[in-house]
């Protein structure tokens, strides 16, 4: 899809699709303690959908401490019940009409899906981030988890085979096409984009800086991460980490920080402006990750369109989301982290060429022409529905 892609061309593709009202079903809003990557992404491409002049609503979970219905850069928001509720009563508001009239629906599969194929009739495609495969067994208990991931890997794949699915990188699409068994020329792929925001200004820290930025939970491994950058500190003595974020694992790694008298050199930032981020992006030497499941990898990308390379786990997304060697470096084991972060942050040529890597590859990535990508499946079901090809 073209970076020069603009709501026009998604407003002018609606209206030939006969597309003016789309309901978005996904797990958690924007505003939930543990919104991540996949909440950004959504809040992103539906405030443009709706520059465009579709009206949409999104069905969410409720999130502590907001209203159950509001409006967000032009979209209507409705967050009611809990995290496991919300899939059957959304489903039940959909059948009811309870959300109001609809051309199109969108579901976000974050896990465990709304079945759509079931029950939606009309134009309809799916956002599938990534594949939870293995990270069943970290986030939940063995009964749960087992039962999550047959769901995931045996029971739902069937139903979507005749769904448009988009993702955001080709080591997703792999995944997905390999693991869930859904047919290759359903699946697309649809990167997200870096908000203009995020470019270069200003100098770098005066001492060597990693930064790290992500919700506290197992599948992020901080743990990983903050254990390499204890033997990265025997060779890059003044080196800082900073990590950004929040989550249920903060006490744990507090402690695993005071287990290794760390306190002084590693901070944990949690939640921060969106001033703060950039500030600390633009300061870093190197943005890092030790995710072992990501969609993408969307704090890197930004991290790159300020012109900072990234040191990340060779995983499915963080394969697209950093171009190996020239925005940054994957890397198949905790001792390659450990030793890929050594030669970033000791190498100035090599840090030099990454820095450069990284503005070439973030110029490729706008969220323009991530709206009207992930809008594209939809409009083309539509228009097939049309013609009588159901």
């Amino acid at each position: 899809m073209s970076p020069a892609a603009s709501v026009n061309d998604i407003a002018a593709l609606a209206k030939s699709a006969g597309i003016e009202r789309v309901h978005v079903l996904a797990w958690r809003d924007l505003v939930d303690i543990e919104a991540g990557g996949s909440e950004l992404h959504a809040a992103r491409v539906l405030s443009l959908w709706s520059e465009a002049g579709l009206e949409v609503s999104m069905r969410t979970s409720y999130a502590q401490g907001h209203p159950y219905e509001g409006t967000r850069d032009g979209y209507r928001i409705v967050r009611k019940h809990g995290r496991f509720m919300v899939f059957p009563t959304t489903v039940i508001s959909e059948v009811l009409g309870s959300l109001g009239p609809r051309d199109a629906i969108v579901e976000i599969w974050n896990g465990v899906p709304f079945l759509t194929p079931l029950w939606a009739r009309g134009p309809r495609s799916t956002w599938i981030h990534h594949v939870h495969r293995d990270m069943w067994e970290i986030v939940l208990e063995p009964g749960l988890a087992k039962a999550g991931k047959f769901f995931e890997h045996r029971l739902a794949p069937p139903l979507y085979r005749r769904t448009k699915i988009v993702t955001l990188s080709e080591s997703s699409r792999s995944e997905i096409i390999d693991y869930l068994r859904l047919p290759a020329a359903n699946v697309r792929v649809v990167p997200p984009g870096i908000d203009e925001q995020f470019h270069p200004s200003g100098e770098k820290s005066s001492v060597p800086l990693v930064v790290s930025v992500g919700r506290f939970m197992p599948s992020k491994r901080f743990d990983d991460l903050i254990n390499s950058m204890v033997e990265v500190r025997r060779l890059v003595p003044d080196v800082e980490l900073v990590i950004v974020g929040d989550g249920y694992e903060r006490p744990a790694l507090e402690a695993q920080i005071a287990a290794f008298d760390a306190q002084s050199w590693i901070r944990l930032a949690g939640r921060v402006s969106d001033e703060e981020l950039l500030s600390l992006y633009r300061r870093a030497w190197v943005v890092a990750s030790a995710s072992i499941a990501e969609g993408w990898g969307m704090t890197l990308t930004e991290a790159a369109g300020c012109g900072t390379p990234s040191v990340a786990t060779d995983i499915a997304g963080h394969r697209d989301s950093v171009a190996p060697n020239l925005s940054g470096l994957l890397a198949g084991s905790s001792r390659q982290l450990t030793e890929s972060l050594v030669a970033v942050l000791t190498d100035q040529t090599l840090r030099d060429r990454l820095s450069a890597g990284a503005l070439q590859h973030a110029a490729t990535l706008t969220w323009a022409a991530t709206a009207l990508g992930t809008f594209t499946p939809l409009a083309e079901d539509a228009l097939r529905r049309h013609k009588g090809h159901v």
